[in-house]
């Protein structure tokens, strides 16, 4: 007699690949290194921002106890005539210096970005304005723009010999420009890697077809950049709302109030009126303010997944 063997039942589940599992292995190991970041940023970002929104609705004088303020504190600075001028003025110097900034730093960095050896030198010379200190900086100015003791009088230049920091419009004008002067080289360095990264046959096919410097510079570099613009704008724009050392050293907000960002604002009215609660509220309104720009331009800037090299 003849014993057959039980048919063996198919098996459900499917066999992990050795490559599947090492996948899987590369993700965890990615998430353990993920993690110190991520502590670093809840304890110093997250954690102080709540901080701040919770003293936004208290009364606090800097030394005594805390006190619940409820709604008072927003009602009082919202309603504020000076909370509208400072959110004008801080726009105004961010689109200014925005408008100087990126044209300098876009022709700037593509001059840069070329093969030159003296480039170099160059290169090093323009980023020495960012290894200065904003307060130094501002000291600088102020003392070469006295109208008395300054540069002018000094070159006998009547340009120059005028109240830069006692008018209104010139005090604006001087920030932005020494903004501009201080931020410039960093901007450039981001636009000299992004054009960099520009594939070369791409201005060596538009050569081919007959087009100069200044074609292949609009009809491609600029283009190419679209993301790097974005990015060196977003940092601009950030950046200007925590305009502080400067304004204060150069202007101190002055004369009378036109050079008075929300920043300055936010520590007047904590460190010299002693009004903690009302000070956050203006903290959490600059917050809110970034937050909102941010977005804003990458909306605009579209998705960031497609190929920057594809011209999209």
């Amino acid at each position: 007699m003849t014993v057959t063997a039980p048919p063996v039942a198919p098996a459900t589940g499917r066999k992990v690949s050795s490559g599947a599992r090492s996948g899987a292995g590369r993700s965890g190991r990615v998430a353990w290194m993920v993690l110190p970041a991520l502590v670093m940023f809840v304890v110093f970002g997250v954690v102080p921002l709540v901080g701040v929104l919770v003293l936004s609705f208290t009364h606090w004088d800097g030394l005594g106890p805390i006190t619940p303020a409820g709604l008072s504190n927003w009602r009082s600075v919202l309603t504020d005539s000076s909370l509208p001028h400072s959110i004008f003025v801080t726009f105004e110097i961010m689109i200014l210096s925005w408008l100087v900034q990126t044209p300098m730093s876009l022709l700037l960095g593509t001059f840069l970005a070329g093969r030159q050896r003296y480039r170099a030198l160059l290169a090093v010379l323009y980023f020495i304005p960012l290894l200065l200190s904003s307060a130094a900086i501002a000291i600088t100015y102020k003392a070469l723009l006295d109208p008395n003791f300054g540069l002018g009088p000094g070159l006998h230049l009547d340009f120059l010999t005028q109240d830069w920091l006692g008018k209104s419009n010139l005090a604006v004008g001087v920030v932005v420009f020494i903004v501009s002067w201080q931020f410039i080289p960093f901007h450039s360095l981001i636009y000299q890697g992004g054009v960099r990264a520009i594939p070369t046959t791409m201005y060596e096919a538009a050569a081919i077809d007959g087009a100069g410097r200044i074609r292949q510079f609009f009809s491609i570099t600029i283009p190419q950049l679209k993301y790097t613009i974005i990015t060196s704008s977003t940092l601009m724009v950030v950046g200007s709302l925590t305009f502080f050392d400067l304004i204060f050293v150069l202007t101190a907000g002055g004369p009378g109030d036109a050079t008075e960002v929300l920043a300055l604002d936010m520590y007047k009215t904590g460190f010299m009126s002693n009004q903690m609660g009302p000070a956050s509220v203006i903290a959490v309104v600059l917050v809110l303010l970034g937050l909102a720009l941010a977005l804003l331009l990458r909306r605009l800037g579209g998705s960031t997944t497609a190929s920057q090299q594809e011209g999209a």
